[in-house]
């Protein structure tokens, strides 16, 4: 598998794809509302990307960015093949994936962004619920930064710009990049993600990070099984919040049937998958109450 990210312009998200697939998915290209994809690496950084546009008929354009606006470059090609070959070199950072095109230079201007104006403790609020989202590890950098850009907004002020806020996430976003890269072996939100996997391949509906609260959460679940679904488990933000602030983490649980007898059957399920991941579950046995995954080291790795 690729470690990338693939935006296409149907609004579509595919994480860690093979090279076929991502062979696939330049082909397909061409059609009204199917014209470009965007491919951004995992962890995702600021201003690096590689893109693709092509309309059926005409050249492909593809473009590649490496940080500063001085390195945005451009090359058109006439057919799908070369831009699957400079796309793959670039996610595996091969040497020499840009020989042979003939790249020109795309002026973007330099980008000037001013201070923000904040006193230090709108400052110090502003930045610790930014990084709140951050440690918790499923926000991307633009949700990062419409965070920003709306947490101190009144009625009257709106002190954070677009702009600012941009600068702002991706500042705190290479940051927590910068610590996650002395992380070794699997973390617990990965091992987390394997019990959910397992879950889900044995009929139980498992999301992570899904909604914003149990009120939400149950009464959308339903909408999110299969129907040979037997039950569900879940947690919401407020449980990411707060297993990322070091306080274990909380899953909501239950039967699509609405009986005690198989929300405790699902309840024993999912204690056993996180315990054959490594993970230890705090229950007792009652179907009324929450499972709890405590200790926990929250280190979930980013995406983007």
């Amino acid at each position: 598998m690729l470690e990338i990210v693939v935006k296409t312009e149907n609004w579509e998200r595919h994480v860690r794809v093979s090279a076929e697939e991502l062979a696939g998915l330049v082909r397909r290209i061409g059609g009204d509302g199917d014209r470009f994809l965007v491919v951004q690496r995992i962890p995702d950084l600021p201003d690096v990307f590689a893109q693709v546009w092509h309309k059926a008929g005409g050249d492909y354009t593809l473009e590649y960015r490496d940080g500063a606006a001085d390195r945005h470059f451009q090359t058109l090609v006439d057919g799908p093949e070369v831009v699957i070959a400079a796309i793959t070199g670039w996610a595996r950072e091969e040497a020499g994936w840009d020989g042979g095109l003939a790249w020109s230079l795309l002026d973007m201007g330099p980008v000037q962004v001013p201070p923000l104006d904040l006193d230090e403790d709108e400052r110090t609020e502003l930045e610790k619920r930014v990084r709140e989202v951050l440690v918790g590890g499923y926000a991307s950098r633009a949700e990062l930064a419409e965070i920003a850009e709306e947490y101190l907004v009144t009625k009257d002020r709106r002190p954070v710009s677009r702009e600012q806020a941009q600068a702002l996430a991706d500042r705190l976003w290479l940051e927590r990049v910068a610590e996650q890269a002395t992380w070794k072996g699997k973390t617990d939100p990965e091992r987390l993600t394997r019990a959910f996997t397992a879950l889900q391949d044995a009929g139980i509906t498992a999301r992570e990070n899904f909604t914003c609260c149990r009120s939400c959460g149950q009464s959308e679940i339903g909408g999110e099984g299969g129907h040979d679904a037997r039950g569900f488990v879940y947690f919401h933000t407020q449980c990411t919040d707060s297993a990322a602030a070091g306080h274990g983490l909380m899953l909501l649980y239950g039967g699509f049937d609405g009986s005690s007898e198989t929300t405790a059957v699902i309840g024993h399920e999912v204690v056993a998958a996180l315990e054959a991941v490594g993970l230890h579950a705090e229950w007792d046995h009652d179907p009324a109450r929450a499972i709890t995954i405590t200790p926990l080291d929250w280190r979930r790795r980013l995406v983007g």
